[in-house]
C-alpha cells in the first residue's frame, strides 16, 4: 500500500441539490487542503480525486465517513436552517500484486468523456465503465484521452473499491473492539459543520474548531493533525 496516494470519492447523502453542493464543497476543501500542502491533484471522475503527496492516505485516512452541514441553502427564501449530508470515502491505492482481479469477472462499456479534455476526448469512446461481476462494484473513468489509461486507472480504482470492502466486513466483524476513530466506514457519522455558530465539530473526539469559513476553504491541519494524534495513542 502506498502511503503517499489517497484517493477520494465523494456522494451526496438525501437531500436533493444541497446534498449534491455540499459534496462538491468536500471535494473542493480537500482540493484546496492538498494545494496548501502542495500536494498533486487528479479528477478521475466527476466526483473522485486522487491526491499525491507525502504520507497523503496516513494523513486523509480517517477523514473517511458521513459528513453532516447544517446551514442556511442558497435556494432557501425564507431562511431555514437544512440538514444535508455526504458521504467522504478515502482509499489507498493497492498494488496488482496485493489484490488480484480475474479478467474474466469484468465486464468493461467504453463511451464519450462528457468532460473537458478538448476534441479527441469528446469525440473518441476513452472514457471507461468496469463492471465487477463477483462485487458488483461499479467504477469509471474519463480523466485521460487515452482509453488504455483509463483502463488502467479504473482498474486502480476497482482494487481500492475491494480494498475498501473487504475492511468494511472486518471492522463490522470486530465491531465491539473498534477504536475510537474507523477507518473506511463510509455509513459512520464523523463530523458536523455548522454553519451559524461557525463552528466545525468531530463527534469522535467530541472536539470543536471555530473559524469555519478557513476549513472550507482547506485549513484542515488542526483536525488532521487531532485525528493522526489520537490514533497513535
Amino acid at each position: 500500500m502506498n502511503q503517499d496516494i489517497a484517493i477520494l470519492e465523494f456522494r451526496a447523502g438525501p437531500g436533493g441539490k444541497e446534498a449534491k453542493l455540499w459534496a462538491s464543497d468536500l471535494m473542493r476543501m480537500y482540493t484546496r487542503y492538498a494545494n496548501i500542502l502542495g500536494w498533486k491533484v487528479e479528477q478521475l471522475d466527476s466526483a473522485v480525486i486522487r491526491i499525491r503527496g507525502s504520507l497523503a492516505f496516513t494523513k486523509l485516512q480517517y477523514e473517511a465517513g458521513t459528513h453532516r452541514v447544517q446551514r442556511v441553502p442558497k435556494t432557501e427564501r425564507q431562511g431555514r436552517i437544512h440538514t444535508s449530508t455526504a458521504t467522504v470515502a478515502v482509499l489507498p491505492e493497492i498494488p496488482e500484486t496485493e489484490i488480484y482481479i480475474k479478467p474474466d469477472e469484468l465486464e468493461w462499456d467504453f463511451f464519450r468523456s462528457g468532460g473537458k479534455g478538448g476534441q479527441n476526448v469528446n469525440k473518441v469512446s476513452s472514457a471507461v465503465r468496469l463492471h465487477h461481476k463477483p462485487s458488483g462494484l461499479v467504477v469509471q473513468c474519463q480523466t485521460e484521452r487515452d482509453q488504455f489509461q483509463n483502463r488502467q486507472v479504473a482498474l486502480s480504482l476497482l482494487r481500492a473499491r475491494l480494498w475498501e470492502k473487504q475492511l468494511m466486513e472486518q471492522e463490522l466483524a470486530l465491531s465491539d473492539s473498534r477504536r475510537v476513530i474507523g477507518r473506511g466506514m463510509r455509513a459512520e457519522k464523523i463530523r458536523t459543520y455548522n454553519y451559524p455558530q461557525n463552528r466545525v465539530t468531530d463527534h469522535r473526539i467530541n472536539k470543536s474548531w471555530h473559524n469555519l469559513e478557513d476549513i472550507i476553504d482547506g485549513k484542515l491541519q488542526k483536525i488532521t493533525e487531532a485525528l493522526l494524534a489520537i490514533s497513535q495513542v
